[in-house]
């Protein structure tokens, strides 16, 4: 499955981000740090499993970026030398 992510302001809608069903994740540009990363794990997570609740997508998105934040991960490095375990960049 393909995601694709766009960034729009959502103070309107009163969202940091939000999924859409064809796969496109909207987060605001003006989030940062761990709560970016909290949204964006979110939000994919709505996608790959859109059958779970709000308060089980909230669990699993926060256990994930707390792993994945203690364990140093953060919006740095953006190259694609090495492949994933499907093989793809």
């Amino acid at each position: 499955m393909k995601i694709k992510i766009e960034h729009k302001k959502l103070g309107r809608e009163k969202a940091y981000g939000m999924a859409d069903s064809d796969g496109t994740i909207y987060l605001d540009p003006r989030l940062k740090g761990k709560k970016h990363l909290e949204i964006l794990v979110h939000e994919t997570l709505h996608i790959l499993y859109p059958m779970d609740t709000e308060e089980a997508i909230i669990s699993k998105s926060v256990t994930l970026c707390k792993l994945l934040w203690k364990m140093g991960y953060r919006r740095v490095d953006n190259s694609n030398k090495v492949p994933l375990q499907d093989g793809s960049k």
